[in-house]
């Protein structure tokens, strides 16, 4: 490995339940020959890091979070071929590539999802990472832990991307960006010139607009109750929003539509909103849920509704992505000006971690990026 490479660097370390992120030197321990070491330009901060720093997931701390990163190859195991020093790549999430979900082509469905994203640990136990004094330090975060300058991930959870492309904001498209826009192109499949309707205004749900409006749907509405989201809705291609605080959404939705939606998402988890997602789609239209919301959560439905008009409801994990193909066609839709995620994203110095954090728990920034050598933003 290269001697330019640091033995340790900074990184933020979540040590207790609820957080703060405290920025520590952390140690890197080791990488496997089917490893990649990356120097971290920036990561995407996401809702799942939020509820695995309270642990409403029970990921073990302390521990470094993100899941989001991007940044430049600095060195690669034996065994890697497709991935070279240099290279610009995005960081997303792991899968086994030995299960039937994956061998199917549907690592997102990967049946040892957990083990390889939640666990804190490599499969066998190990870690590429320890605190500053030695003492054990939980990462492999989504396979990356990237809130840190340096990450250690597997080949198969690093995608290249194109190097005229700006780096520092593509750590996004390695999960919540591809959330959304997945589930549209991959799942829904929503058609041109058909209805899209996107439940919750967040970084997903927008997404899930812009790739609506990507592929050609031309009745694309936007349900929030913020009215900064609703506006930039309609600036990134929903034709309609509605405010749900002032108006009754599936009685409006009906009106737009003449009768009901094609295709419908939600990404805020909100039992109420699934429901009336449902409740607001035409005869044989499709919803699919990818907000996480707490274990346990029951959602009512008219099945007599459901079941007379054919309706379709699906769970839907990273949007059914297979990184490698789709995160490169966002970044080339980008480029062509037909995926305009830039407007959802604000930057963050390392050292304002917690700021982002508050504020996109307060919804004042739809995509924190936090920016791990806030320079010029050079990769």
């Amino acid at each position: 490995m290269s001697k330019n490479i640091p033995d340790s660097f900074n990184a933020a370390v979540i040590r207790q339940k609820g957080g703060p992120f405290e920025i520590e030197q952390v140690k890197r321990l080791s990488m496997n020959d089917d490893e990649v070491l990356a120097r971290v330009v920036a990561t995407g901060m996401c809702h799942t890091d939020m509820i695995a720093r309270d642990q409403v997931f029970p990921v073990p701390h302390p521990i470094v979070l993100g899941h989001e990163g991007s940044g430049v190859v600095e060195a690669v195991g034996s065994r890697v071929r497709n991935i070279v020093p240099g290279d610009h790549v995005v960081l997303t999430f792991l899968n086994c590539d030995e299960c039937h979900a994956c061998h199917e082509g549907h690592p997102a469905y990967c049946e040892n999802f957990n083990p390889h994203n939640f666990s804190g640990q490599r499969i066998d136990g190990t870690h590429a990472l320890a605190s500053g004094d030695g003492s054990k330090l939980n990462d492999r975060f989504f396979g990356q832990s990237s809130f840190g300058e340096y990450a250690v991930a597997n080949a198969r959870n690093v995608i290249k991307v194109r190097k005229d492309a700006p780096l520092e904001l593509l750590g996004p498209l390695g999960c919540g960006i591809q959330t959304g826009a997945g589930t549209v192109m991959n799942v829904l499949k929503v058609t041109p010139g058909s209805s899209f309707v996107a439940w919750g205004g967040g970084a997903v749900g927008l997404s899930a607009v812009m790739a609506a409006a990507a592929v050609g749907a031309t009745t694309i509405i936007s349900v929030d109750i913020v009215p900064s989201r609703l506006e930039l809705a309609k600036k990134i291609g929903a034709t309609h929003v509605i405010n749900s605080k002032e108006e009754d959404p599936v009685a409006r939705i009906r009106e737009i539509t003449g009768g009901g939606a094609q295709f419908a998402m939600d990404s805020t988890g909100i039992a109420q909103l699934v429901s009336n997602m449902v409740t607001a789609l035409r005869p044989r239209g499709t919803a699919a849920i990818v907000g996480a919301s707490n274990p346990g959560t029951m959602a009512e439905l008219d099945l007599t509704d459901f079941m007379q008009n054919c309706k379709n409801l699906v769970g839907v994990v990273e949007g059914d992505s297979v990184p490698d193909r789709l995160i490169p066609t966002l970044v080339d839709l980008f480029m062509a000006d037909k995926f305009p995620f830039d407007k959802l994203v604000k930057f963050y110095d390392l050292a304002d971690i917690n700021q982002a954090a508050e504020d996109s728990e307060k919804g004042i920034t739809l995509k924190p990026v936090v920016r791990m050598q806030p320079t010029n933003g050079a990769a």
